[in-house]
């Protein structure tokens, strides 16, 4: 039989050779698959990192830092401590000014010491590499990832310097709790600039960068201590810093104020809100969020400090006794229309609703003036005699009125009889606000209103005097500021100035003067007005200085306001309870006028007493309320009262009630030191 042929065995040499270039095809495979999917590094030049819009308050103090995933604010690598810059070279990557990307000693190193002890110590990426990493790629652990990291960082290394690296790289980095990038980790955890950073504090964020969430101090103190002093013995090593610096670093004491992982500062929530609303209607979440915009507001922070803890005062003391619960106040230069305090509530951790800016609340008798002023542009004299007695008006019947008549009366069920416009509204009399009204035209009184900027829906009716239309805070205490303003209308503005990243200014308010009233108009409701404080319901808010004010209460007490002005500053305070609920007491004349005499002293303290404008064309006489002539010796002391009234008005004929001889009168057109009631 024929003898079997053996089949020849390959080589081991062979076998290894196809295996070799087997491998070899797919690793080039591999490696042009990678190159093909690298992103273009030249993207660099175009990227925009995510950026931490940033509130500033009119005296430069910084009210907020608003940001989604991302709190980051960029800054210049020349704004950036040189003890952090030295501390994150140390401690991730030793070699960064001599290799070009990857490090090949680097990894040798760290894989020995990882080996010895027995754990990850010690990372072998470059920064450049993390950079790559953090721009381009995700933090997944595979092989792939690492090759294109490697290419990448080599492509980087070629295309721009160590120092626009290292620039990017300290803006890129994710230091905990939001916050990306040194200057905002330097906030975050110090309160400070990234520049100002001493060593123990560079130390310390450096230290955060292996594990931001495991060795934060806010979580983990003894941890991140831990880090600080391996970062410290880095730069020892690497002879970045004297022995006798670090050792002082590492006992230093360091001061954390968790109050930072709060979005919002502790002053001023209120109003931050409102300008938050304000900048999103106008630029959008994307750009306010991610944009890093620079918003400079109007808000004078030691002005706001001063509302706070006065807002906080009144209610924590008086609350219960007058039975409300919450509080608003809002403060705005009448000349610019800048608010400069706004408080909308006790806390707004609790409650995040603005009663000074959302809340909707009917004003009472603070709506009064707005139809005094109509009555002042008919020509209607301080001095017109009104009857304060019992009346019944015919008004529109309806559902809840078909008789259609309406009986109104004085917060305090009494009736004073013939009574002087002026004497009227400082006492806040309702009856002749009602006949006022009438005789002036509620379409007027609405004008006037309007002219002035009030906005808000006014109900055509007769009790549109008493102020049963609801209006905001906000929108009254600025058309409040037409008086003090010379009849000038400015509308109330919040932000001042809007920047971008780069410092370019995208908005500038300019402030816009619109004619609302007559200028002497004004001088003579602020005349009328001062009256409320001197000797109406308003005496309790009287200061040392010229001022002017409005108190205000609704049907069963349940809102109190008080509007008062000077030249420079037109304050409104309102108090209530969110359920509606009537308040004990009178609390328009209790508490709101304190509320605003105790914000208003502090803050006008050191301002100059500035003087109101004399009303002109005005002339002043002794008359007899009674009778509404000329006072007579006779006329009962309760009945005369200097009064002014315009040239045709002045009474000519004596009290012919009181006083039935000839006795000549005298018109007295100069100042008087005292006033009769």
């Amino acid at each position: 039989m024929p003898r079997k042929k053996k089949k020849k065995k390959l080589p081991l040499s062979k076998i290894a050779l196809v295996v070799f270039f087997a491998l070899l095809a797919i690793g080039a495979g591999l490696f042009l698959q990678i190159i093909y999917q690298l992103p273009d590094v030249e993207s660099i030049n175009y990227y925009v990192p995510n950026e931490t819009t940033l509130i500033f308050s009119a005296d430069g103090k910084i009210l907020a830092r608003l940001h989604r995933e991302e709190n980051r604010q960029v800054v210049p690598l020349s704004q950036i401590s040189p003890y952090f810059q030295r501390a994150i070279i140390a401690t991730e990557d030793p070699r960064f000014y001599s290799h070009h990307g990857f490090d090949f000693y680097g990894i040798i190193r760290a894989s020995l010491k990882n080996i010895m002890y027995g754990r990850i110590v010690e990372g072998g990426s470059t920064i450049t590499q993390q950079l790559a990493r953090n721009l381009f790629l995700t933090r997944r652990k595979t092989i792939t990832r690492k090759l294109a990291e490697i290419l990448l960082a080599l492509q980087i290394e070629r295309r721009y310097t160590k120092e626009e690296i290292l620039e990017l790289y300290l803006n890129q980095v994710y230091m905990g709790h939001n916050a990306y990038g040194v200057e905002s980790a330097a906030n975050l955890y110090f309160g400070k600039h990234a520049k100002d950073l001493d060593l123990a504090e560079s130390a310390l964020l450096a230290g955060l960068i292996r594990g931001p969430y495991l060795y934060s101090p806010y979580r983990n103190f003894k941890g991140s201590k831990a880090r600080q002093v391996f970062v410290l013995n880095k730069l020892l090593e690497h002879r970045l810093v004297e022995e006798q610096a670090a050792k002082l670093a590492a006992i230093k004491t360091l001061d954390f104020s968790p109050k930072n992982l709060k979005r919002y500062s502790k002053i001023a929530p209120y109003f931050i809100s409102h300008v938050l609303k304000e900048l999103l209607d106008k630029f959008g979440e994307d750009k306010v969020y991610h944009g890093g915009l620079r918003v400079y507001t109007t808000l004078d922070t030691l002005m706001q400090t001063v509302a706070e803890d006065v807002i906080t005062k009144f209610v924590s003391r008086e609350g219960e006794t007058y039975n409300f619960s919450q509080a608003a106040l809002v403060a705005i230069d009448p000349r610019t229309g800048y608010i400069k305090s706004m408080v909308g509530g006790v806390d707004y951790y609790e409650s995040k609703f603005n009663r000074a800016t959302q809340a909707k609340r009917p004003p009472g008798s603070a709506f009064k003036p707005f139809v005094f002023t109509a009555a002042m542009e008919q020509g209607i004299s301080p001095g017109t005699i009104l009857q304060d007695t019992e009346t019944i008006f015919e008004v529109y019947p309806n559902e809840w009125n078909p008789e259609g008549t309406w009986e109104p009366k004085n917060y305090d069920k009494k009736f004073r009889g013939p009574v002087t416009l002026r004497y009227a509204l400082e006492k806040s009399l309702n009856i002749p606000a009602v006949k006022l009204l009438e005789r002036v035209g509620i379409q007027s009184a609405i004008d006037v209103a309007r002219r002035m900027g009030i906005n808000s829906h006014l109900e055509p009716g007769l009790a549109l005097t008493l102020g049963v239309s609801e209006i905001p805070l906000l929108e009254l205490t600025s058309a409040f500021g037409v008086f003090a303003n010379s009849g000038i209308r400015v509308e109330p503005v919040s932000i001042s100035k809007v920047e971008d990243r780069n410092g370019v200014i995208i908005e500038k308010h300019i402030i816009k003067e619109t004619k609302a009233i007559d200028t002497n108009t004004a001088a003579v409701m602020i005349d009328l007005m001062q009256g409320v404080l001197t000797r109406g319901t308003g005496v309790r808010g009287r200061i040392s200085r010229p001022a002017a004010a409005k108190t205000g209460t609704t049907e069963e007490f349940r809102d109190a306001w008080f509007i008062g002005f000077v030249p420079q500053l037109v304050t409104g305070v309102w108090v209530g309870n969110d359920d509606n609920a009537s308040m004990k007491g009178v609390a328009e004349v209790a508490v709101c006028p304190r509320i605003w005499k105790d914000y208003n002293k502090e803050v006008l303290a050191n301002e100059p007493v500035l003087p109101f404008p004399t009303p002109e064309g005005l002339i002043r006489v002794r008359i007899c309320t009674f009778s509404g002539k000329l006072a007579g010796p006779f006329c009962p002391a309760k009945n005369v009262r200097w009064e002014t009234f315009w040239k045709k008005d002045v009474p000519r004929e004596k009290c012919d009630i009181h006083d039935l001889s000839n006795i000549e009168f005298e018109i007295e057109n100069h100042e008087e030191t005292e006033e009769d009631n």
